[in-house]
């Protein structure tokens, strides 16, 4: 009991891209206008950072290709994305973490995540054993990876050189993984085209995503962004 109370609380990452028309949900282009697919990201990551939000955690980090706006909520920190590839700005991530305290980071496309997918798993009385934290997505990617002991060597062993954005990327940090006693999140869906976009709606109806999906699909012009400082 002493050591579950002592336990230190997570840190969690969110990475994500400042929603611009033109640089966010390029694949829902068409049907959607590069306006219409950056409100959709903004509100998925609106949807991300509030359902996070709630999650126990000792520090709260987005880390950003570009500059926070509006929906961005209180409790926040922001640090910039490193260089590179997407494994390498992955990896890089994980040096913000706390020192001594689990890391879990999180994408900005899976708006339907709850807090209970994330409290539970990385609870003290939970986490006990565990070395790491994996969220398998359906295309064959992942949603999010978690260290119980996070260093900048870890986190560059396990993601530097794992093919990102294919069917394969998932399997090849899973293999990297091996040897470690990993906890299996939920599977999710990442909002990449529209029948993502369809299935994710429907699974979390309430979101601001799914408002912004309805408003886009029935035909309106694109719900007002809240912008973004700098731009």
């Amino acid at each position: 009991m002493r050591a579950v109370l002592a336990a230190p609380p997570p840190t969690l990452l969110v990475i994500a891209k400042e929603p611009v028309p033109g640089r966010v949900k390029t694949r829902l282009t068409p049907p959607c206008t590069p306006e219409q697919a950056a409100a959709l990201a903004e509100a998925a990551l609106a949807d991300t950072l509030r359902t996070l939000s709630t999650v126990p955690a000792g520090r709260r980090l987005l880390v950003l290709d570009g500059a926070p706006g509006r929906w961005l909520p209180p409790g926040w920190e922001v640090v910039p994305q490193s260089a590179g590839g997407l494994d390498v700005r992955l990896a890089a991530a994980f040096a913000h973490a706390a020192p001594g305290a689990p890391a879990l980071l999180v994408g900005m496309d899976t708006p339907q995540v709850t807090a209970r997918m994330l409290a539970e798993p990385l609870s003290a009385a939970r986490r006990a054993g565990v070395d790491a934290w994996f969220g398998p997505a359906a295309d064959g990617g992942f949603w999010a990876l978690g260290l119980a002991r996070p260093t900048a060597a870890l986190a560059r062993r396990l993601l530097v050189g794992v093919p990102m954005s294919c069917d394969r990327t998932g399997a090849v940090l899973l293999e990297r993984l091996n040897g470690m006693t990993v906890g299996r999140l939920p599977p999710l869906t990442d909002v990449d085209g529209v029948r993502d976009a369809v299935e994710v709606a429907a699974l979390a109806p309430g979101g601001r995503f799914a408002r912004c999906w309805r408003s886009v699909t029935s035909g309106r012009a694109a719900p007002a962004r809240d912008g973004g400082a700098g731009r």
